[in-house]
């Protein structure tokens, strides 16, 4: 291999040998740089230097890559703290003398000091300890828990929490990560697990929806129905039946307007009444945060309308 060849293989030189181009292409299928200009191919053993992995975004790129912890938005440091072990070793896995213990204890504290050091990390790391303890309390998986740790951030960066309550911007946020993930949890649900009035979950929300600009996109009857069906334990025959009465109704535009866990109620309710399944209007009311006399006025709506239209 000639001078210019190795200069080449080693990055210094980007030009060809034979004609002097400086237009290569680096082929890292064929492991070859090629000469665009006269096709010479100016080295044949080049090294592919990134990851056996391949990522198209950046969340891929992030759970892939094994340098390193992943950044999370949960922890109010994203994840990137220094922190001394407890464990009184050293990095050979020896003991620490005893006469050392004394100042390890103190970087020890002193570190904790430093990773919240200003009024808004600590407002943050406590804002995101109580987000992540209502997704807790809701069972919420990781995603939703990230998407509104995310939009309490913009709230803090828009300086929306001075004077308000962090706890109910907490629930806010989760309530509007749910409905953005598809996720069904109701604002009774929600206050329940925060330990909130509804009154301050609503005043929260408003203030979040207006000023963060956030699409809440609007939720189905058809969302409401597994939720109420499981904690009834109604057969699947009683859902699959729902499900058709609630096209019916949406081709036939009786949603519009109407509270959609009133009309996944009442749709239940007169799928059970299909299939004799003995539940009463009170039960299904009291889990889909409704009262029976709207399940009854629904309910008289879809046996009019959907019933005598079309056959299920």
């Amino acid at each position: 291999m000639t001078e210019d060849q190795a200069s080449v293989s080693s990055g210094e030189i980007q030009r060809c040998p034979e004609c002097g181009s400086s237009r290569l292409v680096w082929d890292y299928d064929a492991s070859e740089v090629v000469c665009v200009n006269c096709g010479f191919v100016v080295d044949g053993r080049i090294i592919d230097e990134g990851p056996e992995w391949r990522a198209f975004d950046e969340e891929q790129w992030e759970k892939r890559a094994r340098a390193g912890a992943p950044l999370t938005f949960i922890i109010h440091d994203k994840g990137l703290p220094t922190i001394i072990d407890k464990r009184d070793r050293d990095v050979y896995g020896k003991r620490i003398p005893s006469d050392h213990k004394a100042e390890i204890y103190r970087l020890r504290k002193w570190q904790r000091r430093a990773r919240i050091s200003s009024a808004n990390e600590r407002n943050l790391a406590f804002a995101l300890y109580e987000v992540t303890k209502i997704a807790n309390n809701l069972t919420l998986p990781s995603n939703i828990i990230e998407t509104a740790t995310v939009i309490y951030r913009k709230a803090v960066k828009e300086q929306l929490i001075r004077g308000r309550s962090i706890p109910g911007i907490s629930a806010a946020a989760i309530y509007i990560a749910c409905r953005q993930c598809g996720l069904v949890r109701t604002l009774e649900d929600i206050s329940a697990a925060a330990n909130l009035n509804r009154s301050v979950l609503s005043r929260s929300l408003s203030l979040l929806a207006k000023e963060l600009k956030c699409f809440i996109p609007p939720s189905e009857p058809t969302q409401y129905v597994s939720k109420i069906s499981n904690q009834l334990m109604i057969r699947g025959r009683v859902c699959e039946i729902t499900n058709k009465i609630l096209k019916v109704a949406v081709e036939l535009k009786l949603t519009s307007g109407r509270s959609p866990q009133s009309i996944a109620a009442s749709a239940l309710y007169a799928a059970s009444v299909l299939c004799g399944e003995k539940i009463t209007q009170r039960e299904i009311a009291q889990i889909a945060h409704v009262t029976e006399v709207t399940i009854r006025n629904r309910y008289k709506e879809l046996i009019e309308r959907v019933f005598f239209t079309s056959t299920l």
